[in-house]
């Protein structure tokens, strides 16, 4: 018995002196991947947050950050291997694979559209916005799905009652709104703070609705997820450590969204941390059927497919419980 608890002390320390000495490998050469942001705004953050706190680092990874216009772009770059992680909506994904992309969201940092109608000085009313159109970044996105229902909130069928128009990036919409292409935007910050100082008004706040949303969080492929793990689960954890870093350290947060947003405009940047990370963003961005059934019931008027489907089909929430 004596030898038994021996050997076992052996193996676990031997064990543990490999584990070490990975560890010690892969922080001084850490593996280099690339993930895409998919908007330029608050929700994007945490893998901001982990590259300058040297966070992803510490998880023995060096990770480039690019930014793709929108989320079907980004989508394209994971199904193509260009990037093996993204930063986007629950709704791009899951639509990309209710078609038969095999891609899951593996985590959900905001569990809720945080986005706003904002609608120009001359629209008072939501009857007013009947045969006007309504500007998105791309159809198949976060914004477009919360046009649809912002539009259908007041009782207006999209497509019928009102339009809704591909524009771009949200400070594009925001031009367009200035000039008149379109008479409302869907958006979130800081493109609504500066909506809002251009005369617009902000029309409906979509987490009012409270509706469970499936919004911003971490998506990947299939086969990264059966053959590579332990880089999702390192890529996850850096992130939630990074959320909990801008969660306690607000100056820390501030700069980084400075930085990232390119504006030294306080009022934007602290509305864009009070509502999207304050607020909104989880500290355990746990993926949920819930939230991916509401995506469902919202995706089936696009693609009859998405009804019925099982939610669980689409999200992996192992690596967010380990």
């Amino acid at each position: 018995m004596t030898r038994n608890r021996w050997l076992l002390g052996v193996a676990v320390l031997t064990c543990f002196s490999r584990t070490l000495v990975a560890g010690a490998a892969e922080l001084n050469n850490p593996r280099k991947i690339r993930v895409a942001i998919t908007s330029i705004s608050g929700t994007m953050s945490p893998p901001w947050a982990a590259n300058e706190a040297g966070i992803f680092k510490k998880y023995g990874l060096q990770v480039e950050v690019i930014a793709t216009p929108s989320g079907i772009q980004g989508t394209n770059a994971l199904i193509a291997n260009e990037v093996l992680f993204l930063q986007i909506a629950g709704s791009t994904t899951t639509g990309a694979a209710v078609g038969g992309a095999d891609l899951k969201i593996v985590a959900t940092m905001t569990a809720t559209l945080v986005l706003n109608l904002a609608v120009r000085p001359e629209i008072e009313k939501p009857e007013q916005l009947r045969g006007k159109s309504i500007g998105i970044s791309r159809f198949g996105t976060s914004l477009h799905s919360g046009a649809r229902l912002a539009a259908k909130h007041y009782g207006l069928e999209p497509g019928r009652d009102v339009n809704i128009v591909e524009i771009g990036a949200g400070d594009w919409i925001v031009g367009a709104l200035q000039g008149n292409r379109v008479q409302a935007g869907v958006f979130g910050y800081p493109a609504t703070g500066r909506a809002v100082k251009f005369g617009n008004r902000v029309m409906l706040h979509l987490p009012t609705l409270n509706i469970p949303y499936a919004s911003t969080g971490v998506s990947t492929r299939g086969d990264i997820i059966r053959d590579d793990p332990d880089l999702v689960r390192r890529y996850l954890s850096a992130q939630i450590e990074a959320i909990a870093l801008m969660k306690k350290d607000r100056p820390f947060a501030l700069k980084v969204l400075s930085k990232y947003l390119r504006t030294n405009d306080m009022d934007l940047l602290t509305e864009s941390y009070d509502i999207q990370i304050a607020k909104y963003m989880q500290k355990t961005p746990l993926p949920t059927a819930e939230a991916v059934r509401s995506v469902l019931e919202e995706l089936t008027d696009r693609n009859p497919k998405a009804k019925d489907l099982d939610p669980n089909k689409f999200f992996d929430d192992r690596f967010v419980r380990q």
